[in-house]
This record gives C-alpha cells, structure tokens and sequence, in this order.
C-alpha cells in the first residue's frame, strides 16, 4: 500500500512539473477549476447552507424547520408525490412510444424514416413549452377539436391529464434517439441464430431483442425521468392545479420570497435528480449489455409481411401526424386573429412585436447573449474535453464528475443557486473597496454564464467522444515540433474534431435560445428574455403573441442550425 501511494505521488510530481513547464496548459487549468467550482459548486452549497439556515440578517442558525415544512406543508408535500407520479407515467409511456419508433425505424421495412430523426430534433429547436401551448389551443375551453369540432364546453386540459400527454410528446423523442442507436448496434447474426433454431420473430423479440434493451431501455426510462421532474415549462404553463416541485420552487422563491422553503424544495428536487443520474450512469457504463461491437457482422433481415407493417405505418403516420401538428399548430395561430374564434388571417400579432421596442428587445438581447454564450462554450467545452482527454493533472476527476453532473442539475436549481449567490460581490482586495468578483445579479454576464453552465456537459461528453476516436501521436508530433499546448489544440485538435465543436455550437445556441427554468430567476428590467416572455403572454392570454414569439424563436434557431451547416460543408469542401 506504501508503494502504490509513493508511486502515485511520484506521477503527480512528474505531471506537476510537466504543467510548470506549459505555463499557458497551467492557467488553462486553473481557470477551468475555478469557472466549474464557481458556477456549478459555489451555487448548490449556497443553496445547501440557505435550506438549513433559520437566521436573520447574514447570521447563520441550523435548523431543519424550512425541510420539516416542505414536508408538513400539504401543498409542498403533494407537490413532491405530483413531481414523482407525473415523472414514472412520463417514463413510462415516452419508454414505449420511444422504443415503437425505434423498432420501427431499425427493424420495419418503411419509407421516410427520417421524419423520425426530424420529429427528434424539434424540441431542441423549439421552446420546451410550445406542445402545452399547442394542447391548449386543441384541447383548451376554445380548443378547435374539443370546442369547434366535438362541441364540448366544459372539458379540462389543465392538470394532471393535459400535463403528461405535453411532457410524453415532448420528451418521448429523447427515449426514441436512444433506443434507436442501440437497436442498430445489435448484430443480426444474434437473432438470426435464435430464427434459425425455429423461434418465430415474436419470439426472437421477447427472448433476444427485448433482454439486449433491457439496460438500455432502463437507462432512457431514467433520463426522461430526470427530464420530467425538473420541467418548468410545461407544468406551468398547463399544469393548472397539478403542481410540481420544479413551479413551487418559483412561487415560493419569486412569488413568496421564501427562500428557506424554495431551497429546502430544491435540495429535495437535486437529491432525487442525481440519484437518478448516478443509477441512469450506472447502466451508461455496463457496456456489456449489448453483445454488439458497433459493427454488425451481415444486412438485418427487415419485417416485410403486410400484416404486421400496415397497422404499424397506420400507428406511426397517426403518431407523428399528431406531433408534427402540435408544432405546426404555433406558426399558423401566430398569423390568424384569435384561433378557433376567429380564424381570419392578420400580421397583427407581429406586428405588435415589432411596434413597440419593449417587446422587440427581448429577441435581440436573447440572440446576443446565445451567441455570446454559444462562442464560449463551445470552445470551453472542447477545452475540457482535452484536458480530461489528453492531460493528466490533480484535478482532472473533479472537473470531469462536476462538468459532466451539472448535466442532472435541474434548471429551477441552476437560477435560484445563482440568484441566491451572486446577489453580493466576493474576493474584496483588503485596505481597498475593489471586489476581484462583483456582484452579478441583474447583469448579462450572469445570465450568458447560465446559458454556458447549461450547455456544458453535453459539449464535454461530445468532444470527449471524438477525443477517444483520435490517435494522440498526432498532437504529441505537433508539440514534438515545437508547439505548444494552445498551438495544437487551435490547429491541431479543434480542425480533427469540427464535427463534434459545430455539434456543440448548434446544441448550445439552441439550449440557450430556449432555456426557461434557469433564467426565470436571472431577467430584469434591463435584462429580458424571449422565453419568459412568452410564457408571461400565455398567463396573460395573449396567446397570438405568444404564438408569433414562439415562431421567430424557431426561425433564429432554425436559421443558425442552417448556416453553421452550410460552414461545416464549406470546410469539408476546402478540405
């Protein structure tokens, strides 16, 4: 034991003095530990110390009242249960509509299965709450089927029932990408072995396929789980009654200003997200459950008979009709005067938008900030990739668990541990009123490094990936001839990994753009942006606003995906 800790001593030593020797490799290390420790750390130990804090006036006194509340609470306690009923049944029909279109894409003899993938990307490019305003505008007290088309006058769509069918169109995507992926990984020769021995398909599916998926179908039950019980959207937008843990953490930390409960709430609501990432990480790294090596060993024998593939194309044309209406639905009520009353077609609602600068303003301030947000994690993101990828130094396995954590931290937490922790100025130089960090509530700064800190883990997991694909004898020949660390990751490493940087790019422009329950703690009066916006025109009814908002947001969005297209083919070309 001795041996082993003076050998690992050793290692760090030499790596040490291999970083004093790579001055730039060294500040770039330090300043990664202190943005990750800062923006991810610093805010939930903040909001650990405020959970168990009863005092007044920056004195500190434990107590265990504000949890005691939370649970004695009858409306925070329910708030709980809700959280955790409405996440299973979200899991659980999003696992199977998710695995249905899966198996359909991987092994049904269809056209268009691209419309899958296409039906997978639309909640990134659009607001996470614009199926609940769509289910409102179909299934609301003037909805156009439940009102124009079935004359019901009193049907409900607020609540538990309109909630689950948002969250499982919203979220069944996520299940579906999955899933998808590992279906085509199985090598067919595994089950053609079991036909071949006499078991007809059904059973090929229920004793090979399905114990193949098992982990990874646990795995996307978990992942749309955590996505459910930190939704802030959707529940507030059509939750009605039916509250979650994610919309009381907002009343009680905005509307009541309690913040003791809003913290004890929220360590609540962190606990049950990251026990459910360590589990859902668990099955991420049993690889063995797939007896696939990424490559198949012969073409997979596709389901042809009419009998099974008619009923499954009538399902999946009614299925994906049915989402892509949802979505369509925004565009169209965005240019009729009030839908489902009176349907005649007007500019009004855009040009309401553009009239009056106070509204235009939170498009412009929320692009700038995308982008500005968009440059920097990309790059930082990469930045991490190659630390953890390449570089050994002290430190390393912290940036790599709290980069790739902050990834199961729901966004209620991110906003209120930031509003919570920046409100006042750190680091005061002594003798001077000079603060190294001040404060930075109310700024834009804050609100981009929300925008970063969200997209983070998903940028490092990418360019991790790409990373491990790479062989490291090229950049090590680049420093061989006299680069140094900056020099090769800008020449040498960014340009053999631009797949996974321009993913990056596209997913955190997209993420920031659309972002809501971290930054609804963040806005101000100087500071407005898209998505609050549009939510504070739902709870105001003007749902043709709302609709227009939601409609140019997708269009920027939808319009930077193209153009950083067009560059990645660009270069392809050049190269």
């Amino acid at each position: 034991m001795g041996k082993e800790f003076k050998m690992r001593i050793n290692y760090e030593l030499k790596n040490a003095r291999k970083l004093l020797n790579d001055p730039i490799l060294l500040i770039t290390i330090i300043f990664s530990l202190v943005v990750v420790s800062f923006f991810v750390l610093v805010p939930l130990w903040n909001i650990f110390l405020e959970s168990i804090n009863i005092g007044k006036r920056g004195n500190f006194v434990f107590s265990l009242n504000h949890y005691v509340s939370s649970f004695m609470s009858q409306g925070n306690f329910r708030s709980i249960i809700n959280t955790v009923y409405l996440g299973v049944a979200t899991s659980l029909i999003s696992l199977v509509i998710g695995f249905f279109f899966a198996y359909a894409s991987v092994y049904v003899k269809i056209r268009g299965k691209r419309i899958f993938d296409f039906i997978a990307i639309l909640p990134i490019i659009s607001p996470p709450f614009v199926v609940a305003l769509s289910a409102i505008l179909l299934f609301g007290r003037q909805g156009l089927i439940t009102n124009r088309l079935l004359g019901l006058r009193n049907f409900e769509i607020y609540g538990f029932h309109g909630l689950l069918l948002v969250q499982v169109l919203s979220f069944f995507p996520i299940a579906y990408m999955m899933l998808v992926g590992l279906l085509q990984m199985i090598d067919p020769s595994v089950e053609e072995a079991s036909r071949s021995l006499g078991a007809s398909r059904w059973k090929v599916f229920t004793t090979v396929t399905l114990p193949l998926m098992a982990p990874g179908m646990a795995n996307a039950f978990l992942l749309v789980f955590v996505q459910s019980i930190a939704d802030y959207a959707n529940p507030f937008v059509i939750g009605g009654k039916f509250e979650t843990i994610a919309v009381k953490i907002y009343q009680e930390g905005v509307g009541n200003y309690e913040l003791g409960v809003a913290t004890a709430l929220s360590m609540i609501l962190l606990t049950m997200s990251i026990t459910i990432f360590a589990i859902q990480k668990y099955f991420t790294d049993k690889k063995s459950y797939v007896t696939v090596t990424g490559k198949v060993s012969k073409d997979r024998e596709l389901l042809e008979n009419k009998n099974a593939v008619i009923p499954i194309m009538t399902i999946l044309i009614i299925l994906t009709s049915f989402v892509i209406a949802m979505y369509i639905l925004i565009p169209i009520s965005s240019f009729v005067e009030i839908f489902g009353l009176r349907n005649n077609f007007t500019l009004k609602h855009y040009q309401d938008i553009f009239r009056f600068t106070n509204r235009v303003a939170p498009i412009i301030t929320t692009t700038n900030l995308s982008l500005i947000a968009t440059l920097a994690a990309s790059v930082f993101s990469m930045v991490i990739a190659f630390l953890i990828v390449r570089k050994n130094f002290l430190g390393k396995t912290f940036i790599e668990f709290t980069t790739i954590m902050a990834l199961a931290i729901p966004g209620t937490i991110i906003g209120i541990g930031y509003a919570l922790s920046y409100n006042r100025a750190y680091f005061r130089i002594p003798g001077t009123n000079f603060n190294i960090v001040p404060t930075l509530t109310g700024t834009g700064f804050i609100i981009v490094m929300a925008f970063i800190i969200r997209s983070l883990p998903v940028g490092v997991r990418s360019g991790m990936t790409a990373l491990n694909q790479i062989d490291p004898s090229i950049e090590e020949a680049s420093t061989i001839l006299g680069a140094n660390s900056v020099q090769t990751f800008f020449k040498v490493t960014i340009p053999m990994i631009r797949e996974a940087f321009f993913s990056g790019v596209m997913y955190s422009f997209a993420r920031s753009m659309t972002l809501v329950s971290t930054v609804v703690f963040l806005i101000s009066a100087k500071w407005k942006l898209l998505t609050p916006e549009i939510m504070n025109n739902i709870d105001q009814g003007r749902i043709g606003i709302a609709s227009a908002y939601c409609t140019l947001l997708i269009l920027i969005v939808s319009l930077f995906m193209l153009i950083v297209r067009l560059l990645m083919r660009l270069m392809g070309a050049k190269k």
